[in-house]
């Protein structure tokens, strides 16, 4: 399999922890939106990263297909998701969040970066829907009782969640303070002490 994207994208990284946590073997290339915007496109006609090129030759181009198919490939006892059913469903509900939070600051990003002025509608409705979605991760994760969110067993929750707020500490450092988000921030603490966090890594690079 081929994975295609930096891993200074929250989407790209958490797909390769999960391709290392599950022992499948990759080729990675780390192109970029927009360095490499022509070569993306002959695989990914949107242009976005990360894209999976499966052993078939198939391209999948969206982090929740690419998990869901490396989740098949391993089997039901070994996908990172709890094995209780209504853990499971807090889970993916918690992932959505936090898939829905990088969406919207990469959004808010791009907007501050690529335009001579930011839309001052735009960048308002963008930082309170980060902030309040931050508020409920932060209450979701102060809840939590072990570890990680569910217990003691890392979960794609865990890795997407770890993943967002280093993308976004990076990226948008003034929407992150972690004395307002100390559950969040040990979180994130905790999930980069990990060996294939530190090998799954690379610090933000902004747009040329």
């Amino acid at each position: 399999m081929i994975l295609i994207g930096q891993y200074d994208s929250a989407f790209v990284r958490r797909v390769g922890i999960a391709l290392k946590l599950y022992g499948l073997p990759f080729e990675h290339r780390p192109w970029s939106v927009f360095g490499d915007a022509q070569m993306l496109m002959q695989v990914n006609p949107l242009g976005g990263v990360p894209v999976l090129i499966t052993d078939d030759g198939t391209a999948l181009t969206d982090s929740k297909a690419i998990l869901d198919h490396l989740d098949r490939l391993v089997g039901p006892e070994r996908r990172l998701w709890p094995k209780d059913p209504d853990q499971a469903f807090e889970a993916r509900r918690l992932t959505a969040l936090v898939t829905g939070l990088a969406d919207r600051f990469v959004s808010l990003f791009y907007e501050r970066s690529l335009h001579d002025m930011a839309s001052p509608v735009m960048s308002a409705r963008r930082e309170a829907q980060i902030g309040s979605t931050l508020q409920a991760l932060e209450r979701a994760r102060a809840a939590a009782k072990g570890d990680w969110l569910f217990g003691d067993v890392l979960s794609h929750a865990d890795i997407a969640l770890a993943c967002a707020i280093r993308h976004l500490r990076e990226s948008l450092p003034d929407l992150f303070d972690p004395a307002h988000y100390p559950a969040l921030a040990a979180h994130a603490a905790r999930a980069e002490a990990l060996p294939v966090f530190a090998e799954i890594s690379q610090p933000f690079i902004p747009p040329a």
